[in-house]
């Protein structure tokens, strides 16, 4: 996924261009005749009706510099949701406003807008509630700390609980996420999931990795998933992709996990070529660590290890 930058005038394309400059991975996007002499940039798709939402399907982030009404119209059939859209600001030519308009929290289109106006001079506009009340959001904590968000539709609730000063039971073992909640009125921290409900409080936010039963009767409830676990694969050659997952979800169920907690996958190097294997991380985009076999055979295994396995 790339971070996309869009121009339409000669006057946006100049700002586009010192806005790649000072931001890593960005790649400017402008329309034919724009463009200088060998010049690293993306001609557009023409029409703009077309290429702006082949740019939002594509991108981690996306700025705009153009009218807001633009974006709004041609951006507005392709929303998914905001665990999934990703960020997107909007730019004046004159670079005098930059607006977080989509995806502000677990996007990060509030950091990227307030990263533009140090780089520009532009003025940030951001209109989330909890950042206009100086408040940090359960999303964007969770965003900062790498955490997952489960399920999105709670975070409603448990920021407008932020918003309104109500009591809220944080149960954070690990500490992933105390520091940005330590100075917000009405927020208490527990190590005690089920002790934390015995306090009556209107929310609660757990950081865990584990299931929670009946999530879908607690609305007033959020998990935060840390990704921390690691799943060792092995197969048989040919093995299909869906039976990995299915095989992988069964595992994690019956042990209590969440799959939202997946960090990366690991196996032996011989299954670098393992279509199974590889497919499956790219569709859950995880990274793969492959490890030789004598790297594997030295280490101390909680169970005696295969006899078939280590023939192999």
């Amino acid at each position: 996924m790339t971070f996309s930058i869009v121009a339409l005038t000669p006057r946006g394309a100049a700002l586009a261009r010192r806005l790649a400059r000072e931001l890593p991975g960005a790649k400017v996007h402008l329309p034919q005749g724009l463009g200088i002499e060998g010049e690293d940039i993306v001609v557009l798709i023409d029409p703009l009706r077309e290429a702006l939402p082949h740019l939002f399907a594509h991108s981690r982030a996306l700025v705009c510099i153009m009218a807001t009404g633009i974006v709004v119209r041609l951006l507005a059939p392709h929303l998914k949701g905001k665990g999934s859209d990703p960020a997107v600001v909007v730019m004046d030519e004159a670079g005098e406003f930059a607006i977080s308009l989509l995806s502000g929290h677990l996007g990060g289109a509030n950091d990227l807008a307030r990263e533009i106006s140090r780089i520009s001079g532009a003025q940030a506009v951001i209109t989330t509630a909890t950042d206009v009340n100086g408040l940090p959001a359960w999303d964007e904590a969770a965003r900062h700390e790498g955490l997952a968000v489960e399920p999105l539709e709670h975070l409603r609730t448990l920021n407008a609980l932020l918003l309104r000063g109500e009591a809220i039971a944080l149960i954070d073992p690990q500490g992933c996420v105390v520091s940005h909640f330590s100075e917000v009125p009405g927020v208490e921290f527990y190590s005690d999931f089920d002790a934390a409900l015995r306090t009556g409080a209107s929310g609660f936010v757990l950081v865990t990795h584990h299931l929670v039963p009946d999530l879908d009767g607690r609305t007033n409830l959020l998990l935060l998933r840390p990704r921390d676990l690691v799943l060792g694969i092995g197969c048989n050659r040919g093995t299909q992709t869906d039976e990995i997952e299915e095989a992988v979800r069964q595992t994690l169920e019956e042990a209590s996990l969440s799959f939202k907690s997946v960090a990366c996958v690991a196996t032996i190097a011989e299954k670098a070529d393992e279509e199974g294997i590889t497919e499956f991380a790219r569709r859950w985009n995880l990274p793969i660590d492959f490890h030789d076999a004598p790297a594997l055979n030295a280490v101390a295994a909680p169970s005696a290890p295969s006899p078939h396995a280590l023939a192999a």
